[in-house]
């Protein structure tokens, strides 16, 4: 079980480290081609979004690694699991159903990891 929540953790972590961290850095021109949302959803919104999405990705691997509150690992999982579900809706309300692929998926890895996180406790 420690093994395939690494493996579940880690992946997520990356994607959610590189997707967050380009919403809190990068300007709306920027980020248009890839994430056409952010022309509805004002500026600051996208930055939280994306700094929500950094803490959950440092909330999946500090804990564990370092053995301190590792029940967060299962807080920081439901949480990015939160953010999918918020994604598919915002998509689903801009008639972006074909796009929400990558939502439901990274949804399901969440809702994985915040279970293979509960064995760590």
């Amino acid at each position: 079980m420690h093994v395939a929540y690494w493996i579940v953790a880690v992946l997520l972590a990356l994607f959610y480290l590189y997707a967050g961290a380009k919403k809190v850095l990068q300007d709306k021109e920027t980020l248009r081609p890839m994430m056409g949302w952010v022309d509805t959803v004002p500026m600051p919104a996208v930055r939280t979004i994306g700094a929500l999405e950094v803490l959950g990705a440092l909330g999946l691997v500090l804990p564990p690694l370092t053995d301190v509150a590792v029940g967060l690992a299962v807080a920081a999982a439901v949480g990015l699991g939160l953010v999918q579900v918020g994604g598919t809706a915002l998509h689903l309300s801009r008639g972006e159903a074909r796009v929400i692929g990558l939502n439901v998926a990274l949804l399901a890895l969440a809702v994985v990891a915040a279970w293979l996180a509960t064995s760590l406790v």
